[in-house]
């Protein structure tokens, strides 16, 4: 049995480096800690089966390929993981700035209409709504660390643009409102996975 840990061990470490990832972005993958990575790859623990099928599908390879120690290397071979990286990366960087460019188009017709003079403000509303996008497509490819700062920028952002919305009522103690979520966020984060 201990043959049989290293093995998958082994193979964890050297399918973990290829994808160029840590051993908490995998763990975070299959949601499980850092620390059980780390027992996996040290043989000290073996993944159970859900965990292992979970791992191979992640990895792009068989649940054989994890047990055994040798492979035939070129039909195995997983994909090139960082072009699929930064691919991720462009779109989400595309897609807050199709937020902006919605912003500016708004503004630009509101400038051409009479009486309007607070046309600024969709810029304003355009701050939070790009943290909005970049919190969604951190849910989906991104790490879990990220969302903590992600929702800290949304939160004062938005009470920024609030403030300046309504700017003659001197409303400035509607940043007393982002302390206690600033709280929230912090202790949230705080959180951790088990084991």
């Amino acid at each position: 049995m201990e043959d049989i840990k290293k093995i998958i061990g082994k193979n964890i470490i050297d399918l973990r480096k290829k994808h160029g990832l840590t051993q908490a972005e995998l763990a975070e993958k299959v949601n499980y800690s850092d620390k059980a990575v780390s027992k996996w790859e040290c043989g000290d623990a073996v993944p159970d089966i859900s965990v292992l099928k979970q791992l191979a599908d992640y990895l792009n390879v068989t649940v054989d390929y994890l047990l055994h120690e040798e492979h035939q290397e070129k039909k195995s071979e997983p994909p090139v993981n960082h072009i699929v990286k930064r691919n991720q990366k462009m779109i989400t960087f595309l897609s807050v700035a199709l937020v902006w460019l919605v912003a500016t188009i708004l503004f630009t017709v509101l400038d051409y209409v009479p009486g309007i003079s607070w046309q600024w403000i969709v810029f304003v509303y355009s701050v939070p709504l790009s943290f909005i996008v970049l919190l969604v497509f951190n849910c989906i490819w991104g790490t879990t660390k990220w969302n903590f700062a992600i929702i800290t920028g949304l939160v004062w952002s938005f009470l920024l643009s609030v403030y300046l919305t309504l700017l003659s009522l001197n409303l400035w103690m509607v940043f007393i409102i982002g302390i206690p979520a600033q709280i929230i966020i912090i202790l949230w984060s705080g959180i951790k996975k088990i084991d």
